[in-house]
C-alpha cells in the first residue's frame, strides 16, 4: 500500500467485517483516527513481499482470490467465495505483481459503468469482504 489513509480505511472495513490479520508489506502505518476500532482487533503483520505468505497461507487451506482485473477475472457479483478465502489486494497504481498473480486460485473484478476504470483499493476491498460477510454471515 502507498496510501496510510487507504491502509487505515481498509484495517477498519477488515475489523468490521471480523477479518483477525491483514499482511501488509511497504511501510505501512495506520492513523488510528481513520482506522477506529479495527486498529485494536486487526493485527497488523509485514512482510518483505507477498510470495511467501501467500504460499503459506494456500498450505493452510486457503484459496487465494486477487481482487484484480485480468483477462480471466470473474465477476464479484457471481463469485462463489470459499469459507477459507485469503483475499490479496494489490499496490493502488500497480496492483498484483505477477509474481503475486501466478499464485492466485481465482481473480474477482467489480464492474465499473463509469470513469476510470477502477474503484479506490479501499473501496474495492470494502465491496469485496461485503460480499464474502454476504455470503458467509457469521
Amino acid at each position: 500500500m502507498r496510501s496510510n489513509v487507504n491502509l487505515s480505511t481498509i484495517v477498519r472495513t477488515a475489523g468490521c467485517c471480523g477479518v483477525p490479520r491483514v499482511i501488509v508489506c511497504g511501510n505501512a502505518r495506520i492513523d488510528r483516527t481513520i482506522a477506529r476500532d479495527g486498529a485494536e482487533s486487526v493485527q497488523l503483520e509485514m512482510r518483505n513481499s507477498l510470495p511467501a505468505p501467500l504460499r503459506r497461507l494456500r498450505e493452510d487451506g486457503y484459496r487465494l482470490v486477487g481482487l484484480e482485473q485480468t483477462t480471466n477475472s470473474r465477476n464479484l457479483h457471481s463469485y462463489a467465495f470459499a469459507e477459507r478465502t485469503a483475499l490479496v489486494i494489490g499496490n493502488e497504481r500497480t496492483g498484483l505483481g505477477p509474481d503475486e498473480l501466478e499464485l492466485m486460485d481465482d481473480c474477482v473484478e467489480i464492474p465499473v459503468w463509469g470513469l476510470p476504470y477502477s474503484y479506490n483499493v479501499a473501496t474495492a476491498t470494502a465491496m469485496a469482504l461485503y460480499e464474502y460477510c454476504r455470503q458467509f454471515p457469521t
